[in-house]
């Protein structure tokens, strides 16, 4: 049988789920952020620049990004996920790295490290682009110097429709094939600093499921942004986060 409806309720295939993104929400932390999409819930935490040890570790020019990427072991909508580093959870906070990278400028700030921690408690799908989205929105919330944010999502193919925002049902299709790709971008540019493959998809599509991402994180963007500004527009009494249904 085709796939014709989207099992969530989305009217449209190139429909996001419903988006919250909130700035500040760890008052210790040098910068954090909140980002859900769907039933996939973010946490990012920014600690830095501090001076990075070992200090064979260090860069004498720049300072380093460090990502660490770790869903809770109740967290998933699949199977338990296993507590402790795993193979996984290396590869997410590489590419997180990767993703996030290109719109920093540490040169200021040589011989330190700035870490950002993701914690996902609660996951549907899309954890490392929600990942993504959360960081970039808390190294703004900590005042690093970036030329731009990072807006993250998935997209791909299921049977024989192009799809963005997949869920876990969608990514665990069974009746025909799955194309699952997550892209991270700087909206302004149109640059990809992620850009992931599993599954098989052709080429022509593959360019319209990009297409379809480009606009996708044209949105989000804005509702990172709004998240930064409501920050410090809620400290003068004005509303908190940004949303999107």
């Amino acid at each position: 049988m085709a796939y014709t409806k989207r099992f969530d309720g989305r009217k449209s295939f190139s429909d996001l789920r419903p988006i919250e993104a909130k700035a500040g929400v760890v008052p210790r932390a040098h910068g954090s952020a909140l980002f859900r999409i769907g039933n996939t819930i973010a946490y990012a935490t920014v600690y830095g620049p501090r001076e990075l040890h070992p200090k064979f570790m260090q860069n004498p020019k720049t300072g380093v990004l460090r990502c660490s990427y770790n869903m809770m072991p109740f967290s998933g909508a699949g199977e338990r996920v296993k507590p402790g580093p795993n193979r996984r959870a290396k590869e997410i906070s590489l590419v997180t790295e990767k993703a996030l990278l290109p719109v920093l400028d540490l040169s200021d700030y040589p011989n330190t490290v700035v870490d950002v921690f993701i914690d996902l408690p609660q996951t549907d799908a899309g954890s490392r682009c929600a990942g993504i989205c959360a960081a970039s929105i808390a190294l703004a919330d900590a005042g690093l110097p970036m030329k731009d944010l990072v807006a993250a999502i998935a997209v791909g193919k299921v049977d024989d429709k192009l799809v963005v925002d997949l869920d876990y049902q969608e990514e665990a299709y069974e009746d025909g094939p799955v194309a699952d790709i997550p892209v991270a971008m700087l909206p302004s540019t149109g640059e990809y600093t992620l850009l992931q493959m599993d599954g098989d998809i052709h080429k022509d599509e593959l360019y319209k499921a990009l297409e379809l991402a480009k606009d996708a994180c044209n949105k989000i963007y804005e509702i990172q942004k709004t998240a930064l500004k409501e920050k410090y527009k809620g400290q003068e009494g004005g509303d908190e986060g940004g949303d999107v249904e």
